[in-house]
């Protein structure tokens, strides 16, 4: 065993420690002030070789207290078998938590697809360390923010064209049938690497990188920081370790608290999403009025029919795309004018609903989510999936088909 020196501050030491080649590049030694050890090992979540290594480190350096890069709620998931079936699927659209459960399933078919090519399960390495420490009677702690939470921070703090880019980003990782080599997972733990992904995702999506990526490095730290034990094996992604360190060092200088309450809750919405969200209803409403009122009861028909027209016809095309029930489609397509002055209930609400009530998802459909999910045809033959393919499908085309008839009345105004 050698140890390298990194950089030594006057209150934080931070050595590499090799225990042997294959940790060369992912395992990190910090001793703290008060004596105490911290041992971070990176990983890429969805490899065979990163479960090898964090049993090796567990085996070879014996910690008193494990922490592991998990919250609660993934785990009870990752624990219960039927966690998907005891879902409510027209529940979570009428509770407006569509876009959330798609975010969630577009991760979990991304990291499954990753994992059936490596021969690793999604987060293997994070489980396989929960399950020796119970093994060995070491404590562990589950030190990663509610994923729920996450998702809630990086869509409030999105302005609309971000928002967007994170619904295509969504969509293209449902249906990426992109493939990666375990030489190229591997890689993903290479420092240079995983900053390379950090500096881009900081230039296209800003905001959303600060939650995914900078809140939790900092979350993390805090939480392996107060943890107990004399010495501590933390199991995180290889792209948070440069963070946790430097937050640690930050932590240990006084610079930094560890009082975490600032991004643990969900951020209220702002005054001006309410007021945008209703603004477009009031304004298309009222240019409609001002037809009728100034320019005659036959040119406000016409405007009027023009708006039906674009409205429905959007949302018609996205039920078809989606392959919606014909009578949902119906619905959907008949709703739209008035869903579209309603900013709390879309069109995706009631398509959503109305499909999961005609086409009411199966025992075997929970119990194939997971494999469904990582296939174009699986989305479209899984009810569950299915419903959420309906939902979002007639949401994007509603809301394009507002975009593009605004102009057109306006254009009507002369």
């Amino acid at each position: 065993m050698c140890q390298i020196p990194l950089f030594i501050s006057p209150s934080l030491s931070i050595v590499v420690c090799m225990i042997d080649e294959k940790l060369s590049d992912t395992f990190h030694r910090l001793t703290l002030a008060d004596g105490r050890q911290i041992l971070l090992i990176g990983t890429a979540h969805v490899s065979k070789e990163s479960v090898d290594e964090v049993k090796l480190a567990i085996e070879t350096e014996q910690p008193d207290h494990i922490c592991l890069e998990l919250d609660d709620g993934r785990m009870k998931n990752k624990d219960q078998e039927n966690a998907w079936s005891n879902m409510d699927v027209k529940k979570v659209i009428k509770e407006n938590k569509g876009f959330l459960l798609l975010a969630n399933m577009a991760l979990a078919s991304f990291q499954k697809r990753m994992g059936d090519q490596s021969g690793s399960a999604p987060g293997q390495e994070i489980l396989s360390a929960a399950k020796l420490a119970k093994e060995k009677g070491i404590p562990y702690s589950l030190c990663d923010r509610e994923i729920q939470v996450t998702f809630k921070r990086a869509w409030r703090k999105s302005n609309l064209w971000n928002k967007a880019k994170l619904i295509a980003t969504i969509i293209s990782a449902v249906f990426s049938n992109e493939k990666i080599s375990e030489q190229e997972l591997e890689d993903l733990k290479k420092a240079d690497v995983m900053q390379n992904m950090m500096d881009e995702m900081a230039k296209e999506l800003p905001s959303v990188k600060a939650v995914l990526i900078d809140e939790r490095d900092r979350y993390l730290a805090t939480s392996i920081y107060l943890a107990p034990g004399q010495k501590k094996l933390a199991v995180i992604g290889a792209g948070h370790q440069k963070g946790i360190i430097k937050t640690l060092e930050a932590i240990e200088q006084g610079k930094v608290g560890t009082d975490l309450a600032d991004i643990s809750e969900v951020p209220k919405p702002g005054n001006g999403g309410k007021i945008l969200s209703w603004a477009f209803p009031i304004l298309i409403v009222g240019i409609l009025l001002y037809g009728f009122i100034n320019l005659g009861s036959t040119e406000g028909i016409k405007m009027f029919g023009y708006w039906l027209a674009v409205n429905m016809s959007f949302t018609a095309l996205g039920a078809i795309l989606a392959l919606a029930h014909p009578i949902n489609t119906v619905v959907s397509i008949l709703s739209a004018p008035l869903t579209s002055l309603h900013p709390a209930i879309g069109v995706g609400m009631v398509s959503g609903v109305m499909e999961a009530t005609l086409r009411k998802p199966k025992v075997k459909d929970f119990e194939l989510l997971g494999d469904d999910a990582t296939t174009f045809k699986g989305w479209y033959r899984n009810r569950v999936l299915h419903t959420l393919l309906v939902f979002l499908y007639t949401s994007l085309a509603a809301s394009i088909g507002n975009v593009v008839v605004f102009p057109i009345l306006l254009s009507m105004l002369g």
